[in-house]
Protein backbone atom coordinates (compact mmCIF):
# COMPACT_ATOMS: atom_id res chain seq x y z
CA UNK A 1 0.00 0.00 0.00
CA UNK A 2 1.38 3.42 -0.94
CA UNK A 3 0.54 6.73 0.70
CA UNK A 4 -0.19 9.70 -1.54
CA UNK A 5 1.95 12.80 -1.10
CA UNK A 6 0.16 15.75 0.53
CA UNK A 7 -1.31 18.32 -1.83
CA UNK A 8 0.70 21.47 -2.62
CA UNK A 9 -1.23 24.66 -3.35
CA UNK A 10 0.14 27.96 -4.67
CA UNK A 11 -1.60 30.90 -2.96
CA UNK A 12 -1.64 34.72 -3.29
CA UNK A 13 -1.89 35.57 0.42
CA UNK A 14 0.42 35.05 3.38
CA UNK A 15 -2.59 34.27 5.63
CA UNK A 16 -4.78 31.41 4.47
CA UNK A 17 -7.37 29.01 5.85
CA UNK A 18 -7.59 25.25 5.44
CA UNK A 19 -10.56 22.98 6.18
CA UNK A 20 -9.44 19.85 4.38
CA UNK A 21 -11.63 20.74 1.41
CA UNK A 22 -13.83 17.65 1.58
CA UNK A 23 -16.96 19.02 3.26
CA UNK A 24 -18.01 16.79 6.16
CA UNK A 25 -14.97 14.58 5.56
CA UNK A 26 -12.55 17.49 6.02
CA UNK A 27 -11.28 18.92 9.32
CA UNK A 28 -11.95 22.02 11.45
CA UNK A 29 -11.00 25.25 9.67
CA UNK A 30 -7.62 26.56 10.76
CA UNK A 31 -5.93 29.82 9.83
CA UNK A 32 -2.29 29.55 8.83
CA UNK A 33 0.36 32.25 8.48
CA UNK A 34 3.01 31.70 5.81
CA UNK A 35 6.38 32.89 7.18
CA UNK A 36 8.23 35.42 5.02
CA UNK A 37 11.51 33.59 5.62
CA UNK A 38 10.75 30.47 3.56
CA UNK A 39 7.36 31.17 1.96
CA UNK A 40 5.40 28.02 2.83
CA UNK A 41 3.43 26.39 5.63
CA UNK A 42 1.87 22.94 6.16
CA UNK A 43 -1.58 22.31 7.60
CA UNK A 44 -1.29 20.47 10.93
CA UNK A 45 -4.41 18.40 10.14
CA UNK A 46 -4.11 17.26 6.52
CA UNK A 47 -0.44 18.08 5.74
CA UNK A 48 -1.43 20.16 2.70
CA UNK A 49 1.45 22.46 1.82
CA UNK A 50 0.63 26.08 1.01
CA UNK A 51 3.31 27.98 -0.93
CA UNK A 52 3.11 31.73 -1.55
CA UNK A 53 3.35 32.53 -5.27
CA UNK A 54 6.55 34.57 -4.70
CA UNK A 55 8.29 31.39 -3.47
CA UNK A 56 6.74 28.87 -5.89
CA UNK A 57 9.94 28.48 -7.94
CA UNK A 58 12.23 27.98 -4.92
CA UNK A 59 10.26 25.30 -3.01
CA UNK A 60 9.83 22.64 -5.68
Amino acid sequence: MTIEAPETKIVDSYRISCDGGEGALGHPRVWLQIPNEHGWVECPYCDAKYVHKDFAETTE
